[in-house]
This record gives structure tokens, sequence and C-alpha cells, in this order.
């Protein structure tokens, strides 16, 4: 199959490539400057220069971008491009992610491809829903923060638009973790004494090796139901203090003796800081929010029965694969510097 991806540049995107390429895929990634082109060519992909942004008249031209032109000839389109913070107010995500996406499937409906895949966010059921354990027909709820509200708004948008012949497949992912993920930030903070636990750490988690990931993406291809959502994780879940200890011991951290706070100090502290950084349109999230607290101190876990019946998804990579695959990294990248 010949693919267009978005995003093809960033730590899922490039991993997207591998994969792809890997089972005999031709893969073409939009890429918006030399750079991102030259870390998609690395990768394996044939990079189409250009940006989203030109879709909604964000970029300098208002005709048609040139680059729409490779949607001719492609079976699939996999739109794995996002701003992706946990920080900010509706208005900016949706210029920035819903436009966007909604334009480019509107471009792909139009050029005939037949299968259109939207990486979404397990976090859109993060918020009002506070089941300990979601699958698809689990009441969404309201997401908690702009960026699963907008992305809860895309695939909502993407089902109710009408294209005959293309298929639509979305994945929910949740934390998403592997070699190349961006953990320096919360490694330095735990260096340096501002790493706390909730509640002793031992909320469960869920998340996704972008391995498995890129597994998901693979088998969404050529499977998956027109419009139907389908939650990918490890199906691993764990304490999040067994999942960060590990993570952050394959950067040289050891988090086991970090002080912890208890959840009914943390949620109405997160609210109050949370809320006066809004009230003052504080452009950074202050160092305490109600997402992170609703992710350290809440018991979630996705069942993915209906991705493994309907994608045939099977997790591939296990968790302590996936961590020496981040401790060779560390690793190398050491070597390098030193």
């Amino acid at each position: 199959m010949r693919v267009f991806l978005t995003g093809g540049s960033g730590f899922v995107g490039q991993h997207l490539i591998r994969r792809l390429r890997s089972e005999g895929h031709e893969v073409v990634a939009l890429a918006r400057s030399a750079a991102s082109a030259q870390k998609v060519t690395d990768a394996g992909a044939e990079p189409a220069r250009g940006d989203l942004l030109d879709l909604t008249g964000g970029g300098d031209s208002t005709a048609p971008p040139a680059w729409l032109d490779h949607l001719h000839g492609v079976d699939a389109v996999v739109h794995a491009a996002a701003r992706m913070e946990f920080w900010g107010d509706d208005a900016g995500f949706l210029a920035d992610n819903h436009e966007p996406a909604v334009a480019l499937h509107a471009a792909a409906a139009a050029a005939k491809v037949s299968r259109f895949v939207l990486i979404s966010a397990a976090g859109v059921s993060t918020g009002t829903q506070r089941a300990t354990e979601v699958d698809e027909t689990t009441d969404n709820g309201t997401p908690l923060i702009a960026y699963c509200r907008v992305k809860l708004a895309t695939e909502n948008a993407l089902r109710a638009a009408a294209t005959p012949g293309m298929t639509l497949v979305v994945l929910r992912p949740p934390f998403i973790w592997g070699a190349g993920m961006n953990i320096a930030e919360t490694a330095a903070d735990a260096a340096e004494g501002r790493f706390v636990w909730i509640d002793g750490g031992r909320r469960t988690v869920d998340f996704i090796h972008v391995g498995n990931l890129a597994e998901a993406v693979l088998l969404s291809l050529t499977c998956g139901d027109h419009g139907a959502p389908y939650y990918v994780t490890d199906g691993n879940p764990m304490p999040v203090r067994d999942l960060f200890t590990a993570l952050l011991a394959t950067q040289g951290v050891d988090v086991s003796a970090c002080r912890s706070v208890p959840r009914a100090v943390a949620v109405p502290l997160a609210a109050l800081v949370d809320g006066g950084a809004r009230l003052f349109r504080r452009s950074t999230p202050p160092p305490l929010t109600n997402w992170l607290v609703a992710f350290l101190s809440r018991d979630r876990v996705y069942d993915i029965s209906a991705a493994r019946t309907a994608l045939g998804y099977r997790p591939r990579i296990g968790f302590d694969a996936g961590l020496r695959d981040m401790e060779n990294l560390a690793g190398r990248s050491h070597a390098d510097t030193a």
C-alpha cells in the first residue's frame, strides 16, 4: 500500500514510518521544514514539503497547497500530527488540530483515498467520566482538558462527514512510551527533587508502547469498522509508581524515595493552582494541574477487547523489552556526548 502520513517527524511518526516500511508499504510523509524532511527521509519515507495549516488559511497562500497532489494514488491517510499539550484553551486547539484534521479528511475523500486512520487519544474519556475501566461503549463524559475535548470533537466531526468510499478508523492510545520519548524534563525534575507521588503512586494507569501503537496503525489499514473508535494499550496496566520508576531508571534517575502527597490534599491544591493560572491567562502550565492530578490519582484501565476482535490487535512489545530499548538508546546518547 501507499500511505500518506502526517506527523512523521515526531516520536510516534518516525516509529510508524519504520514499521510501515518494514511491512513493504510506501510512505509519503508531510514535512513542514527541511529538518522534518530529513527526519522522515532518514526513517524511510518520501517527504512532501508542506504544512497542515495550509488547508485552513494559516499558510502563505489561499490556493490549495501543492502537497495535496500526493493524496492522489495513496491507499490510506494516517493522521498522527497534532499539537499535544496539557494546557491551553479550546480555541487554540480547534485552530491547530481540529480544523486541519477536518480539512485533510475532506481532501482525502475528494482524492478517492479508501481509508483514513485518525490517531486520537484515550483522554477523550478522562474528565467527568470517572469509571475505573472503560471501553468504547462507555459514555465519554466531558474531557478535562482542551486537547482532549478537541480530539473528541474531531472524532465526531469526521464520523459525521459524508465520505462514501472512504473508511474512517479511530485509535485511542493512552500514555505513549518507548525509546525516543520525551522524558528529559520529568527526569530533570526528579533528579532535582521536584518529583512527587500522589497516594504513594499506587493508582493503576494504562499505557502503550510506541511500537504497539504502530502495530495498531498497521492493522487499521485493512481492518476496523467505519467510524469505530478503538482503545489500544499494552494490555498491561500497572501502578503509577511501577511505571515511572522503571521509565526514569532508564535515564539513570531513582525516584523510589520521592515523597508522596495524599490525593485529598493534591486535588484541591491542583484546583486552586490550576484555576488561578487560568484566571490570569497564564500561557504555560503551572507545576500542578488538574490534568496531572487526575492522571496520577485515578485508577483507569482501557478494555482493548474491541481492538483485539475487529483489528486483530495483539501487543507485540512487552514492558521489559521496551525498557531495554530505552536503556540502550540512553547508553548510546551518553556515549555520543562523552
